[in-house]
């Protein structure tokens, strides 16, 4: 007997609050649409041409997308390469397989070769170690990895065996070191862990600021004992100019050669990074 007013009441006011919250979203409507015909009275008065129709001011919340470098997209696949990859397997690639497994072992030869590692070592107060020179490959190797996943699988399957060949390298030289089996097994997972945290570290600071990197390179190359801001400045400057450069060689040559030539640390001419050997070609086109 006494719930029927209750009810009735309580409706009543869930009415009178929907009803509100409707009147008040067509208000604000009314209030964007009427300033929208405003805007356009005004420039049709004022003589300003507006080549554009007049309609409702549109809000979003939605965050812009950091601009990126245009990238290579992946080449259409089959079902039948799909279904192979998806059980762990590659399928047919745009080159041949054993010329990017021969062209990702040149590369990494490039990463180990190439490099001045007493400059490093020197430049960087890292003591002469293998863990030190595993430090100092790692950080060419990920510069390798970054440019060649933007050529697409053949990219991709190319990263594998510059992967590949670093930790046979790496368990060679431990080897010829003289480390036993059970304390090279150790090193070696230790190695691995360090490995695949660097990758997101030194990513994350490559899409960041020179703030973020030099974060990266404390934690990672420095193992957190750099007390020298102009050693991480230094090494943040070659990171920058070496994947520059990089960046601008053509794909399709690093997937058939693996060659990398790279830049000095320290140099005078700074901008000559922003300029890059072309090859020169004879009258016959050779």
């Amino acid at each position: 007997m006494y719930r029927r007013p209750l009810q009735s009441a309580v409706r009543q006011l869930l009415n009178a609050s929907a009803s509100r919250a409707v009147l008040g979203k067509a208000i604000e409507q009314g209030a964007c649409q009427s300033r929208a015909l405003v805007v356009c009275r005004i420039t049709a008065n004022a003589g300003v041409p507006n080549h554009s129709q007049c309609r409702a001011l549109h809000s979003t919340r939605e965050l812009r997308t950091v601009k990126e470098t245009p990238q290579t997209t992946d080449e259409e696949v089959g079902a039948f390469t799909k279904l192979i990859e998806a059980m762990g397997f590659t399928g047919p690639l745009k080159y041949n397989k054993w010329k990017i497994k021969i062209a990702a072992l040149r590369m990494y030869t490039c990463c180990v070769e190439r490099i001045n590692y007493d400059e490093f070592f020197e430049k960087c107060s890292l003591p002469d170690t293998l863990n030190s020179w595993f430090l100092v490959a790692q950080l060419h190797v990920w510069m390798c990895l970054v440019r060649m996943r933007q050529e697409g699988r053949a990219g991709k399957y190319m990263c594998r065996y510059i992967v590949h060949s670093m930790w046979e390298d790496v368990e060679q030289r431990s080897k010829i070191m003289g480390i036993d089996a059970i304390q090279r097994k150790e090193s070696m997972k230790v190695m691995t862990e360090t490995f695949y945290a660097a990758l997101f570290g030194y990513d994350e600071g490559i899409l960041s600021d020179d703030c973020v990197l030099a974060a990266a390179l404390w934690r990672n190359m420095f193992n957190r004992q750099c007390e020298d801001p102009r050693q991480l400045e230094l090494m943040v400057e070659y990171v920058r100019k070496q994947m520059q450069f990089i960046d601008a060689l053509d794909g399709e040559d690093l997937l058939l050669t693996g060659e990398v030539k790279w830049r000095p640390m320290v140099e005078e001419n700074a901008q000559s990074i922003l300029k890059v050997p072309t090859p020169t070609y004879n009258d016959a086109g050779l």
